[in-house]
């Protein structure tokens, strides 16, 4: 048996948008074991180093499974989104929450504390009404996929006060872009935005022009995945929780940065607000993270940086399907 080793690492999740990802990334580092687990089959373009373990997470056997292994390191990326969340509360609770505290406790009971990097959610705050979101903001989420996470986060810091793991949770923006696929996620929009409009097909937009939200590509989010593995502990808030920094994007900006990238017609795009998504979806905030950037974290830098990114990223996903 391996001893465990920030080389060693777990990653739930495994075969997801972000989790496909990162278990590339980490697989192609020397010297790094990877283990990975998903409810789906292994994909194809793992490596076969990649120790695949398929599994439903909320499958109470799956975690004491997986840990007859000791793990430096887990990177917990599991989860039910947003709009399924709100639709089955009960399979919310189960894998959202439960999983997450039955597996940091599984993880947890060796002689040296993993660190343990957790992938909440923006969704823990309101952005309704609110001038700012910034490392004081307390969190106040409006769904029940936010209210989860919050609670796991709870339990995080509390067992990383114990002594027992060592927790970062990451709370992540709206990552771009998701495949063209039922995600779950209600706020799958601003992704198929970028798959439409790149495509030269006609979008309407569920959210005004003047719509905003905070973005980020996904291999700047893989980036600060991995970045949170050695991330400082002792500069780590109390509460183990950063909200990630990300670009605020308002529609129309983000419209004419993906036209310009790929050279479309701006006629493309027509816009049917529906009043519950843009109060939920879009009316983010100026978001100040002074806490994770100094700690290492980072965006994309600039919009015309963040599309050139996006569409990197989905010529990397085609290529590889």
């Amino acid at each position: 048996m391996r001893e465990a080793s920030r080389k060693n690492i777990l990653v739930t999740g495994a075969a997801g948008f972000i989790g496909e990802a990162v278990v590339t990334a980490l697989a192609s580092q020397n010297g790094i074991a990877v283990t990975a687990t998903d409810a789906k089959p292994r994909p194809t373009g793992f490596d076969g180093g990649v120790l695949y373990q398929e599994g439903d997470i909320s499958d109470e056997s799956l975690p004491s499974a997986l840990c007859s292994e000791k793990f430096g390191a887990v990177i917990h990326l599991a989860t039910l989104p947003s709009g399924a969340a709100e639709k089955d509360p009960s399979a919310a609770k189960r894998i959202n929450l439960d999983a997450t505290m039955a597996l940091a406790e599984r993880v947890s009971d060796q002689a040296s504390p993993p660190r343990f990097v957790f992938a909440s959610s923006i969704a823990v705050y309101t952005t309704h009404n609110v001038e700012a979101v910034d490392d004081e903001t307390p969190v106040a989420p409006e769904l029940l996929y936010g209210a989860h996470k919050a609670m796991a986060e709870v339990w995080l810091a509390a067992l990383t006060r114990r002594g027992a793991i060592d927790a970062v949770s990451l709370r992540l923006p709206g990552i771009v872009a998701r495949p063209r696929a039922p995600s779950g996620m209600t706020s799958a929009f601003w992704s198929d935005l970028f798959h439409a409009l790149g495509s030269g097909e006609r979008f309407v937009s569920p959210v005004s022009a003047q719509a905003t939200t905070w973005l980020l590509s996904r291999s700047r989010t893989v980036e600060n995945i991995l970045h949170a593995l050695e991330a400082d502990s002792a500069a780590m808030p109390d509460n183990r929780a950063l909200a990630l920094p990300a670009l605020r994007c308002e529609m129309a900006a983000l419209v004419k940065a993906i036209l310009n990238h790929a050279g479309q017609d701006e006629d493309l795009i027509s816009y049917a607000p529906a009043a519950a998504v843009e109060r939920i979806f879009g009316r983010y905030p100026p978001l100040i993270t002074k806490k994770a950037r100094s700690l290492g974290f980072r965006d994309d830098g600039d919009l015309k940086t963040l599309v050139r990114n996006v569409f990197t990223d989905i010529e990397t996903q085609k290529a590889a399907s």
